[in-house]
C-alpha cells in the first residue's frame, strides 16, 4: 500500500445518510477509526443497527461493501483463503485438466477479496463473538499489516487499499485484550426518545404522530419492565409499527392500552421468548388480583 493511497482514502468523512440516523458520537467514532486506520469495533443491544452501520458507511462514502458473516464454525483462515486438496486429488485421479495449476483449487476469502480490490472497500466482519475465542487473535497480524502469505501459491497478498473494517459483537463472548487494543471501540447506546422518533420518521414519514406517540409509550413501558430477558429494540419497534399499520390499529386503541391489564396487539413482534410473555402475563395477573 502506498502512503498516497492511504492519505487519499482517509480524507473521506462519514456524516450518516438519509436512511440512517447517526449520532454525532457515532460519526466521530467512524471517522476516528478511518483516520487511525484501525478496525471499528461496534457493540450494543441486538437491533440497534450495528450491522446496518457498515451498510450505511458503504452508502455514505460511496464504497463497495464486502460482508463476512461469522458463524460458530468460522475460522480466520476462511477469511483469507481455503485450499481444496480433496478436489485436486479427485480431479488428478480422474485425469482432469488444470490439476497442475494449484490456483484452481484456492478459494479466496472475504479478506483476500477486500485486499485485492482496485478501490478502497468497507469490510464488515459481522458478529465476531460467535466464533471460537481464538478467532480474533488469529486475525491480529492480517489486520495490523494488511497482508498475509498464501503458502500454496508462495504469494504474499497485500492490500492495495486499506479497507475500512467494521466489526460487530453482541457480547456473547469476551474478546481478547490484544485484539481490543488494535480496535477503535464504540458502543451504540439505545437511542433517546427524540432520536428514536427521528428513526421512525425516516421509515414511516407519513405516519400519524399520535399513533407514533402511543406506540412509543407502549414500547418504552415494555422496555422498562424489570426482569425482561430481551428488551424490545429499535428493529422490533419498526416491525411492530408495520404490523399496526397493516392491522389498521388506531391511535385511540393504542392509547387505551395499559400493559398491566392488556397484551399489546401483535406482541410477538416485541417480545421474542416465552419467558418474557409469561412475565407480562404474571404482571397482568397480579394487577387483576
Amino acid at each position: 500500500m502506498s502512503d498516497n493511497s492511504n492519505r487519499k482514502d482517509n480524507q473521506v468523512k462519514f456524516q450518516g445518510t438519509d436512511t440512517y440516523i447517526s449520532t454525532r458520537e457515532l460519526n466521530l467514532a467512524v471517522n476516528a477509526a478511518v483516520t487511525l486506520q484501525r478496525p471499528l469495533l461496534v457493540k450494543g443491544e441486538p437491533g440497534t443497527g450495528k450491522t446496518m452501520l457498515a451498510h450505511e458507511i458503504s452508502k455514505g462514502l460511496n464504497k463497495r461493501l464486502i460482508t463476512w458473516h461469522i458463524k460458530s464454525t468460522s475460522t480466520a483462515q476462511q477469511g483469507l483463503y481455503e485450499y481444496d486438496a480433496v478436489s485436486r486429488l479427485r480431479d488428478s485421479q480422474l485425469g482432469y485438466e488444470g490439476v497442475e495449476n494449484i490456483a484452481n483449487y484456492i478459494k479466496k476469502g472475504k479478506m483476500w477479496e477486500a485486499f485485492e480490490s482496485e478501490e478502497q472497500v468497507v469490510l464488515l466482519i459481522d458478529e465476531i463473538d460467535k466464533a471460537d475465542i481464538e478467532f480474533p487473535n488469529d486475525l491480529l497480524l492480517e489486520l495490523d499489516r494488511m497482508e498475509f502469505y498464501c503458502y500454496e501459491l508462495q504469494l504474499t497478498v497485500e492490500a492495495r487499499h486499506r479497507p475500512i473494517v467494521v466489526i460487530t459483537s453482541n457480547n456473547e463472548k469476551e474478546l481478547p485484550d490484544a485484539f481490543l487494543r488494535r480496535c477503535f471501540f464504540h458502543y451504540i447506546s439505545f437511542p433517546e426518545k427524540e432520536t428514536l422518533k427521528d428513526i421512525v420518521d425516516v421509515h414511516y414519514p407519513n405516519l400519524e404522530n399520535k399513533l407514533i406517540e402511543s406506540a412509543m409509550r407502549v414500547f418504552y413501558e415494555l422496555r422498562e419492565i424489570t426482569g425482561l430477558k430481551k428488551r424490545p429494540s429499535t428493529s422490533e419497534l419498526l416491525d411492530w409499527l408495520k404490523l399496526l399499520i397493516v392491522g389498521k390499529i388506531t391511535s385511540n386503541e393504542l392509547s387505551s392500552i395499559d400493559i398491566t391489564k392488556d397484551m399489546p396487539p401483535f406482541s410477538g413482534a416485541l417480545l421474542k421468548n416465552e419467558q418474557d410473555h409469561e412475565l407480562l402475563e404474571n404482571i397482568r395477573f397480579r394487577f387483576r388480583r
